[in-house]
C-alpha cells in the first residue's frame, strides 16, 4: 500500500512538473521566443520518453547532469562564441525590424498650427478641449489618466447643442498628469494627429519617415532618403552618415581580426596579455614556493606546537578572497595604509603603490601568494607525507643536510604528482578578475589606448572594462577576446588533462 501511494505520489509531481514546464513553453511563445521555446518543448519530450521508458533507464541518472552542462557551459559558450561573430555593442542593441520601427515611429510637429488646451474633468476620467488660432473647438472624448502608456483617442468639433464643460483644471493638476498628456494622440476630424507640446498647448504631429518599397525609409518633413546598411548595422543618409539606434547584425571575423590588426586594440591587447601570464606564472611559482617551504617545516617533527603553526598558516585560505583583498587594499593606502606608515618610519619612504605600475604589479603579486600559498602547503604536506621515510634516513647515513634532502628527495618526489595542480592553478590565476576589480581596477591606465586599459589588467578584466565600462559598450569584441581567452585556458586544459594521464601510466 505504501508503495502504491508513493508511487501515484511521484506520478503526481510528474505530472505537475510537466505541466509547468508545457505553461512556461507556451509563455515563452507567446512571448515572442519560439526558437527557446520549440527548445524547451523538446528537452520536455526527452526528459518524459527517458522517465516514463525502461528503454532508457541509465540515462534517468545522467539527464539532469547532462542538461545542467547544456545549460551553463555549452549554451553560455556558444552564446558568446555567436556574439564575437556580431557588431553587438550599446550603438547596435536593437534587431533590424526593432529599428526600423523605431524611426517610423518618429514623429515630427506641423509647422504654423497649435491648439491651445485645457483639461476638464468628466467624473473619474477627463476631457480634452483643444481651440486653434481661427477659434474653432474641439473636445475629446473621456479618457483616463492613470497609466503612463500611450493612448489615441479621438476628437469631435464642439457644438453649440453639447452639454457645457466643467470647470478646466489648474495648473497643479495639469503638471500632475503631464507625464501622462505627453503620450496622448487626439485625432481630429482633418485626419491630423495632435500631441501635447507643452503644458498649455497641442500641437499637429506626423510620421517622420514613410517606408518604401525597396526598404528605405523617406523623410517626410524634407524628402531626404535614408537605408539600412546590413555591413555596419545603421541606418544611413545619403552622404553615408549613420543614424541612431544601430541595429545588429553579423560582421563575420572582423571582431577577431581587430584583436590583431587595430592597433588600438592589438597594442594593449599584447601587453595585457603579456602580463596576464606573466602573473600567473610568477603567482604560481611563488605560492607554491612558499608553501612548499612551510610544508616542509611543518612536517619537521621536532618542531613544537607545529599543529598550531599549521592552524594559523591555514587561515588566508579559510578567510573569504574578497575580504582579505579589501584588507589589504586597506593596509596599501598610500596616505594612511599601515605598510606604508612602517616603512616612512623605517626607510622614510612612502611607495605610490597604486599609482605606479611596477609597484602596483608587486603589490598584486604580493597579494596573490598570500592568498595562494596556503592551498599550495596542504598539497605538498599531503605528498610529503607520502614520501617513504627510509629515503631521509639513507640519507641522514650519508651526511646529507636539510638543502641537500629539499632538493635531491622531497622537490623531485613532488614535482611529478603536483605538476598538473600547479598547471590548474595556472589556468585559474589568469582568469583571476575577483583580485584585479577589488584591488586595483586594472589602474594605473595606459595613457596611450583609445580603449579603457590599465596596467595591472588581465585580459579578464580587459575584456569586462571593455564590455561594461567603456562609452561604447563594445559587446561583440568583448565576447571575441573571451573566446581567444577560452581558447587559451582549453589549451592548458588538454596539457593538464595529458599530464594527468601520463602520470597515471607511470604510476602503474
Amino acid at each position: 500500500m505504501a508503495r502504491k501511494l508513493e508511487h501515484w505520489i511521484l506520478l503526481l509531481a510528474a505530472g505537475l512538473t510537466l505541466l509547468a514546464g508545457l505553461f512556461l513553453t507556451f509563455k515563452m511563445y507567446a512571448a515572442g521566443q519560439p526558437l527557446l521555446a520549440t527548445v524547451c518543448l523538446a528537452t520536455l519530450g526527452l526528459a518524459t520518453y527517458i522517465y516514463s521508458t525502461g528503454r532508457a533507464y541509465a540515462f534517468r541518472y545522467l539527464f539532469p547532469g547532462l542538461l545542467a552542462v547544456v545549460v551553463f557551459v555549452l549554451f553560455p559558450l556558444a552564446y558568446t562564441f555567436t556574439i564575437g561573430f556580431t557588431n553587438y555593442s550599446s550603438k547596435n542593441l536593437l534587431s533590424p525590424e526593432r529599428a526600423k520601427q523605431y524611426f517610423l515611429d518618429e514623429t515630427y510637429v506641423v509647422d504654423g498650427e497649435s491648439y491651445a488646451f485645457t483639461l476638464h474633468s468628466d467624473g473619474a476620467a477627463y476631457r480634452i478641449r483643444l481651440e486653434n488660432e481661427n477659434g474653432d473647438v474641439f473636445v475629446t472624448d473621456a479618457l483616463a489618466l492613470k497609466q503612463a502608456t500611450p493612448l489615441s483617442v479621438p476628437a469631435h468639433r464642439l457644438e453649440a447643442a453639447e452639454a457645457p464643460l466643467s470647470e478646466p483644471a489648474d495648473t497643479k493638476t495639469l503638471i500632475q498628469n503631464l507625464k501622462v498628456l505627453k503620450l496622448v494622440s487626439v485625432t481630429l476630424p482633418s485626419g491630423l494627429v495632435a500631441s501635447a507640446s507643452g503644458l498649455r498647448e497641442f500641437a499637429p504631429v506626423r510620421k517622420l519617415y514613410q517606408p518604401q518599397a525597396n526598404g528605405e525609409l523617406k523623410n517626410q518633413q524634407d524628402g531626404s532618403i535614408i537605408k539600412p546598411n546590413f555591413e555596419t548595422g545603421f541606418y544611413e543618409t545619403a552622404a553615408g552618415e549613420p543614424l541612431q539606434p544601430g541595429f545588429k547584425v553579423g560582421i563575420g571575423w572582423a571582431n577577431f581580426k581587430r584583436i590583431f590588426t587595430d592597433s588600438s586594440f592589438s597594442e594593449p591587447f599584447l601587453r595585457i596579455f603579456g602580463w596576464t601570464v606573466v602573473f600567473a606564472g610568477l603567482t604560481v611559482l611563488f605560492a607554491f614556493s612558499v608553501g612548499i617551504v612551510l610544508a616542509v617545516l611543518m612536517s619537521w617533527e621536532a618542531l613544537r606546537f607545529r599543529k598550531l603553526y599549521s592552524i594559523f598558516l591555514f587561515l588566508p585560505y579559510a578567510v573569504p578572497a574578497f575580504i582579505s583583498i579589501l584588507v589589504f587594499k586597506g593596509l596599501f593606502s598610500e596616505n594612511a595604509g599601515e605598510i606604508n606608515l612602517i616603512l616612512q618610519s623605517l626607510f622614510g619612504i612612502k611607495p605610490n603603490w597604486f599609482t605606479d605600475p611596477f609597484l602596483a604589479k608587486v603589490m598584486i603579486l604580493i597579494v596573490n601568494t598570500w592568498l595562494g600559498f596556503p592551498y599550495m602547503m596542504l598539497l605538498s604536506m599531503g605528498l610529503i607525507k607520502a614520501i617513504p621515510a627510509d629515503l631521509y634516513e639513507a640519507s641522514a647515513i650519508a651526511g646529507a643536510g636539510p638543502f641537500t634532502n629539499f632538493f635531491k628527495i622531497t622537490l623531485p618526489l613532488i614535482v611529478k604528482p603536483i605538476t598538473p595542480l600547479l598547471i590548474a592553478a595556472f589556468a585559474f590565476n589568469f582568469n583571476n578578475f575577483v583580485l584585479i576589480a577589488l584591488l586595483t581596477n586594472g589602474r594605473p591606465d595606459f595613457l596611450d589606448t583609445a580603449v579603457p586599459a590599465g596596467t595591472t589588467d588581465l585580459l579578464v578584466s580587459y575584456t569586462y572594462r571593455i564590455a561594461f565600462q567603456d562609452s561604447g559598450q563594445d559587446f561583440g569584441l568583448a565576447a571575441a577576446i573571451s573566446t581567444v581567452v577560452f581558447l587559451m585556458v582549453a589549451f592548458l586544459s588538454i596539457i593538464n588533462l595529458r599530464l594527468t594521464k601520463v602520470n597515471q601510466t607511470e604510476n602503474r
